[in-house]
């Protein structure tokens, strides 16, 4: 109020203006980029364990990450856009790692078929590794996210159905939770689910939702967010 009155100008948060960047505006992405740069640069650097200059191929794919980013976050999906942005970065990262390490061995004639069976070896340490490194920090990244619902992992696992049936009931709620946007940012934005609309759209009770709650709400955050290692995990609870 006081900033209307006087006329202060007040500060548009980072989520402000990525959706003013969505919505076309170039001036504003162009300054997102700039500005972002060092947490470009830090969040490469993580994955590489190295310093990075932007001179880097990494450090460019960093930046075709962020802008990516950019056009993919939504408000919706609860998580800050530097929290969501650092997940998609250290991904891409990682993939462009695992193929250029691949790529130069396939393409090196010097390499014969013992040097190229220890590099094999190698390149699958490697890779193991980076895996390691981006589950950890999805489990760090999703832990966070159920924090604002005032739930944790050891909790999800107790209220884990136990049967399978009930785990693709609460799965299908989860899964239309997410088809509809409306619903999902009530969820994420006001920490509600609504449990009326859900189950005029799905084929199950109102009982059943309300019993299952906390798993909905956990499984509605791994569908919405980019929980690559997490979503393959959960394919494996489902046909358990």
């Amino acid at each position: 109020m006081l900033s209307i009155l006087f006329g202060v100008k007040r500060k548009h948060t980072v989520e402000e203006l990525v959706t003013q960047a969505q919505s076309g505006d170039d001036i504003v992405q162009n300054e997102l980029l700039e500005q972002y740069k060092p947490f470009i640069a830090k969040t490469v650097s993580s994955v590489c364990k190295r310093y990075i200059y932007e001179t880097d191929d990494e450090f460019s794919i960093g930046l075709i990450a962020f802008h990516e980013a950019i056009e993919k976050y939504t408000v919706a999906k609860g998580s800050s856009f530097l929290s969501f942005c650092e997940l998609v970065i250290k991904r891409r990262v990682i993939d462009y790692i695992r193929k250029e390490v691949r790529s130069r061995q396939l393409h090196d004639p010097s390499i014969d078929d013992s040097t190229q069976y220890d590099a094999d070896l190698s390149i699958s340490y490697h890779s193991q590794k980076l895996e390691q490194e981006m589950r950890k920090e999805e489990i760090i990244h999703y832990n966070e996210q159920l924090k604002l619902f005032s739930l944790s992992l050891e909790e999800i696992v107790n209220e884990t159905p136990k049967h399978k049936q009930a785990r693709k009931n609460a799965m299908e709620v989860a899964e239309w939770i997410v088809r509809h946007p409306d619903v999902l940012e009530a969820l994420f934005l006001k920490k509600r689910l609504q449990i009326g609309k859900i189950e005029k759209g799905v084929h199950v009770s109102r009982k059943t939702i309300e019993r299952n709650r906390k798993y909905i709400i956990a499984m509605t955050i791994v569908l919405a967010g980019e929980y690559v290692y997490l979503k393959d995990y959960i394919k494996g609870v489902l046909t358990s």
